[in-house]
């Protein structure tokens, strides 16, 4: 089963795979998703973390597998035959994932996806990223990106870029950054401040940036903000429906808009630009989004 779901950009929307591991189900966004397989037989790799099963080379790529059912701490697969392998491509990387069974494909809107308080999922070692109710189940959206950063710390942001940008003088310009998790907030705003932009205004979701710039927009806030950085995946309203926003107001259409985001890929590319992102890059590479930053800034 391939993933080939094609969305018109800017509506708000996102497709939503449900899956099982154990009794619970859970969720994963359909842009993460390369191809869905069966469970094949996988070699082990002597002193791997513990929650790598091992690797397989479907069309002689060789990928690691995820066990899903040891990161959630829930019991394996009664009968491995029916268990599935999710494929996904998100920060430049490809990684299955072990699932017990594949339920199906729901439409959602971004304002429908509740994001976990503090009891449930902590920005220290959370692995979810929302709850939606479908059919009276209630579905965890996973942080998968949070999953193997956990396991290869080395595939998160590349904060030691940072480090060339470090000493610059100080720029004033100020940047409103729209980001759902709390630690990659930290990291993103820390990481500006290192390379000498202090002015910044830190939005949980879409829908906060949104409000602000309207905000700017009606005179109640300094009409100053020469950059908006977003992810795409954030609850209430994602980054393109944001970036659609603002680039079709008269009055903010020339505020630049970088999409920073760990689904960026060349499907991702081309929705951007159809709704007029100023700059895509994949999330890693904050070092390279500094360095956009400064081109459209200085």
């Amino acid at each position: 089963m391939e993933s080939n779901i094609l969305m018109e950009s800017g509506t708000n929307e996102l497709e939503v795979l449900e899956f099982t591991v154990g009794n619970n189900h859970y969720g994963i966004n359909v842009a993460k998703i390369r191809e869905i397989v069966p469970f094949y037989s996988v070699t082990p790799v002597p002193n791997s973390h513990p929650n790598i099963e091992g690797i397989f080379m479907p069309r002689d790529e060789m990928i690691t597998v995820v066990d899903l059912a040891k990161v959630i701490k829930c019991a394996p697969s009664d009968d491995m035959k029916k268990d599935m392998f999710i494929i996904t491509n998100f920060n430049n990387l490809n990684v299955a994932f072990h699932v017990h069974t594949v339920i199906g494909i729901h439409r959602v809107s971004w304002a429908d996806i509740i994001k976990p308080d503090s009891t449930v999922s902590s920005s220290d070692s959370g692995i979810a990223t929302g709850i939606i109710k479908i059919n009276n189940q209630l579905i965890i959206i996973l942080d998968f990106e949070r999953i193997v950063s956990d396991i290869s710390p080395e595939t998160g942001l590349r904060v030691s870029a940072i480090e060339a940008f470090e000493g610059r003088q100080r720029n004033d310009s100020h940047i409103v950054i729209a980001e759902d998790s709390p630690l990659l907030m930290a990291l993103i705003s820390d990481s500006l401040k290192k390379s000498g932009y202090n002015n910044l205004t830190l939005c949980a979701n879409g829908q906060e940036a949104w409000d602000y710039m309207n905000k700017v927009k009606n005179g109640e806030v300094p009409n100053d903000v020469k950059c908006i950085i977003t992810d795409i995946e954030m609850p209430l309203m994602d980054g393109h429906r944001l970036t659609k926003l603002v680039k079709t107001d008269s009055e903010l259409s020339n505020t630049p808009v970088v999409i920073f985001s760990s689904l960026i890929n060349e499907q991702m590319m081309i929705k951007g630009k159809s709704i007029g992102a100023d700059v895509q890059l994949s999330k890693p590479e904050i070092g390279l989004l500094v360095g956009e930053i400064d081109k459209l800034l200085m």
